[in-house]
């Protein structure tokens, strides 16, 4: 059996979220299905090892990634030639996107459709096409994989898809998220927090983040407590002129909310294992990889109360309501006051985190291919 994988978004740059789950979860099915022959379709540009495997021929793939018309160009033009002539069994593509003009059999990975029910948070060019094609490589699709339970209910019932043809593949932790010791915790304080705890949030400064409510409520916090705690956030600083800038530029606190920019693999491997607790409240996730990352790290959780992340949090979280910052200032209250529930919630993290890798996410999505070409 051939099987064509679609990994256009991959370029020579650093990995997000979907970038993570690309490369782990396809490398880990290519290893354990040596038998099946992959073909790699990704930008012209690229030049990664990921996929270096003896079952697998890498395609390169012109034009390269960057445009909604170019989205149109590369999967009605480019992508319906390179299907009919190299003939898979089937295709998984891992950006969502589908040929609607070609014949063969394909599998979109949708992790959200956010894009639906917040199209504001989205530049319009990328509005205009999610919303209009997304719903329609929905109802192509011989199976869709996706990320979460939340997220397989919000497809099925947002695109009037029988639920029974999404299948929930789950994400998994990257290995080099562990815990720290006493030491080193001390260090990454000293470097980055100024010797102080800090509660820690890492992630796109994007509206459905909430990292406004997350800086109000850290306000509130400290207005009430007067500790010495800090808020770390960590991740591409894009604003302009934003909520985010107002709350930051208006806080009393603002010396103690400290804003890192991206960090590398191995500072954010650091910083979060230093964390005092992860503070991560976004108002729409459709996994929320930090919690599990958390997990991994021995770092307590503190996370929202809304679409999946109850599911992949478990009882090992405290949760709070990221639309009320009363409710946030609450949770950094009350676990910064218990180091009992602080403990208890790292211990239970440690067994939430066994429900998650990518080995199994591979296999997830490895059944969802093996319902497909049957």
């Amino acid at each position: 059996m051939t099987i064509a994988i679609n990994c256009w978004i991959l370029r020579n740059k650093k990995l997000d979220g979907i970038g993570y789950f690309t490369v782990n979860t396809v490398a880990n099915l290519i290893r354990q299905h040596p038998e099946i022959q992959f073909q790699i379709l990704c930008d012209k540009k690229f030049t990664e090892d990921y996929f270096d495997f003896p079952n697998v021929t890498k395609h390169k793939i012109f034009p390269a990634l960057r445009h909604p018309i170019l989205y149109v160009i590369y999967m009605e033009l480019v992508l319906p030639f390179f299907l009919r002539k190299h003939k898979p069994d089937l295709m998984v593509s891992m950006d969502s996107f589908l040929s609607l003009l070609s014949g063969c059999k394909q599998i979109p990975v949708i992790y959200d459709i956010n894009f639906e029910h917040k199209p504001e948070d989205i530049a319009l060019k990328n509005r205009i096409y999610y919303r209009f094609f997304t719903k329609r490589f929905a109802k192509k699709a011989k199976r869709i994989a996706t990320i979460s339970e939340y997220s397989k209910r919000d497809i099925a019932d947002f695109y009037k898809i029988d639920a029974t043809l999404i299948d929930n593949v789950s994400c998994g932790i990257n290995s080099n998220f562990s815990p720290l010791s006493k030491e080193e915790i001390t260090a990454v304080r000293d470097k980055w927090s100024e010797g102080k705890p800090y509660f820690f949030f890492v992630g796109s400064m994007h509206p459905r983040k909430n990292i406004k409510r997350l800086i109000d409520g850290f306000n509130l916090f400290k207005e009430r407590t007067q500790s010495d705690f800090k808020l770390v956030l960590a991740g591409s600083l894009l604003w302009q002129k934003t909520d985010i800038e107002d709350s930051y530029t208006n806080s009393q606190y603002k010396d103690d909310i400290i804003f890192t920019g991206r960090l590398s693999d191995d500072d954010l491997q650091k910083v979060l294992g230093a964390a005092y607790a992860l503070s991560f409240v976004p108002i729409f996730e459709g996994f929320g990889l930090p919690i599990v990352e958390a997990f991994q790290s021995g770092v307590p959780v503190i996370c929202s109360n809304v679409t999946s992340m109850p599911e992949v949090a478990g009882d090992a979280a405290l949760m709070v309501d990221p639309f009320n910052i009363d409710s946030i200032a609450n949770g950094m209250n009350k676990l910064a006051d218990n180091n009992d529930l602080r403990n208890e919630l790292i211990d239970k993290g440690h067994q939430q985190k066994k429900l998650f890798s990518w080995s199994r996410t591979a296999e997830l999505l490895w059944d969802c291919i093996q319902k497909a070409v049957k």
